[in-house]
């Protein structure tokens, strides 16, 4: 668990996640739940997604947080956007939640969220993981304990609040089918879209820590028995969440899996249409929905690779005074700034369902509308990553690449990122142009300068 001062060593991108048993286990967040304790006292919310280690590991969080004399409110099993919506309105001075997104069933996790309900920055990360490698906890006397409360019905303030978003009956005619993965979503997405009237058909909404149906990273392959549910019930689309249903995925009418950067485009359309101004989204996204969003008079910024630095841009952009039509990334987790600051399983279902229920037309009709681009994703293991990075930012000076997070340039037909891993010994390459060949013939260049670099 070394590194370097001034850098995260055991929270990633999106909390701090692991196999239980092994890299991740109760007597740790015990010690994340003290350290959360000693830094935010007040009250904390705390929540889990179906896991099955998920009893075990939200005992010790809570454990921990009470033993700093912090109040503990226990939301029990809620997706992670419920969560962060109860603390954004609740009066707490911060949540967390036990879970590990769209990971194996093995894995689990714990995600840190701040008062505003964005998941916790890096500064506070930092300070939070020096407390908890140096076990410097500010623990209560014994008449001065935390004191727990059980409060597993404020998930109805958050269903209430998505299916109050839109107008009443916006989904009546539409039938829909909903695959939460056995997840968290199970309690929310299909209660929301029944109370926006449409037909609700479910798959997968038991919820069960084992995840018998699929995997929790919801994937075209994973989701052929939704595709075929949506057929047979002639539904005008399906849905799926992953663990903690921040993120939807959808299916068209006619079985095929929407890619999530075409969602992220369809939704950009519709809100970029009502409304100008910028959209947010990471280096890694798919230039069609700058396209989109071009087109109809918005502009992009984009940030490093992870929800919480497109959260925070947009509220940066927002308390400056510029107007933010919405933000996201291309894994199917869209961010409503009129709704809060976090990616929102629950408020993309509804918000397609709205999408959809206006046009007239199908799914396919309409996503088959988007300009077309092509997208190719690969990885080389590589020890020296950054070496490797500095060596690609010289080759490529003379086109001025971006170094936002990692390198991506960007040409007039395409456009390629080079980020390295942040766990492995690896980087990661993303190439795209709405011509096969070229985006096919960037990647070719890119591998060729990376096997010339000669610290390899």
């Amino acid at each position: 668990m070394g590194g370097e001062t001034g850098r995260k060593r055991l929270f990633g991108t999106n909390g701090v996640r692991g196999v239980v048993g092994e890299d991740m286990h109760p007597e740790l967040v015990l010690r994340i739940g003290a350290a959360l304790g000693s830094m935010r006292r007040g009250r904390i919310a705390v929540g889990r997604d179906t896991r099955t280690s998920g009893p075990a590991l939200a005992s010790a969080l809570r454990a921990g947080i009470l033993a700093t004399g912090s109040d503990v409110v226990d939301l029990g099993v809620l997706p992670t956007p419920a969560l962060q919506f109860i603390v954004r309105g609740g009066g707490f001075s911060g949540g967390a939640v036990v879970t590990a997104s769209h990971n194996p069933p093995e894995y689990n996790g714990v995600k840190i969220i701040d008062t505003d309900g964005t998941e916790m920055g890096d500064a506070g990360v930092i300070r939070l993981e020096e407390r908890i490698f140096s076990r410097r906890f500010e623990l209560a006397p014994w008449d001065r304990v935390g004191r727990p409360v059980s409060a597993p019905d404020r998930i109805e303030e958050y269903i209430a609040a998505v299916a109050g978003h839109f107008p009443p009956g916006t989904g009546e005619g539409l039938t829909v089918v909903v695959d939460p993965g056995s997840g968290a979503g199970s309690r929310t997405t299909p209660e929301i879209l029944t109370r926006m009237g449409c037909r609700v058909h479910t798959l997968n909404a038991i919820e069960d820590g084992t995840f018998p149906g699929r995997a929790p990273e919801p994937s075209a392959e994973g989701l052929r028995p939704l595709a075929e549910m949506v057929k047979a019930t002639g539904a005008g689309l399906g849905m799926a969440h992953d663990g903690d249903a921040d993120r939807t995925v959808f299916i068209d009418e006619k079985g095929r899996f929407l890619e999530e950067n075409r969602e992220f485009a369809l939704i950009a359309r519709d809100l970029c249409t009502a409304r100008k101004g910028v959209v947010v989204a990471p280096v890694s996204t798919s230039r069609m929905v700058e396209d989109v969003a071009g087109r109809l008079g918005c502009t992009m910024d984009y940030t490093a690779v992870g929800s919480i630095y497109v959260a925070r841009r947009m509220m940066d952009l927002l308390a400056g005074g510029t107007p933010v039509v919405m933000g996201g990334e291309g894994n199917g987790g869209i961010i409503y700034p009129d709704h809060q600051f976090c990616r929102d399983g629950a408020m993309t279902a509804a918000k397609l369902v709205s999408i959809l229920s206006g046009s007239g037309k199908p799914l396919s009709g309409i996503a088959g509308s988007l300009p077309r681009y092509h997208m190719i994703k690969e990885k080389i293991r590589i020890g020296d990553a950054r070496g490797l990075m500095k060596s690609l930012v010289e080759r490529y000076e003379g086109e001025k690449p971006d170094l936002t997070d990692g390198m991506r340039l960007n040409r007039d037909d395409s456009w390629a990122l080079v980020r390295p891993s942040g766990t492995e010994p690896l980087v990661r390459i993303t190439v795209e142009s709405p011509r096969k060949q070229v985006a096919a013939d960037l990647l070719g260049e890119i591998q060729e300068a990376i096997q010339a670099y000669p610290g390899e």
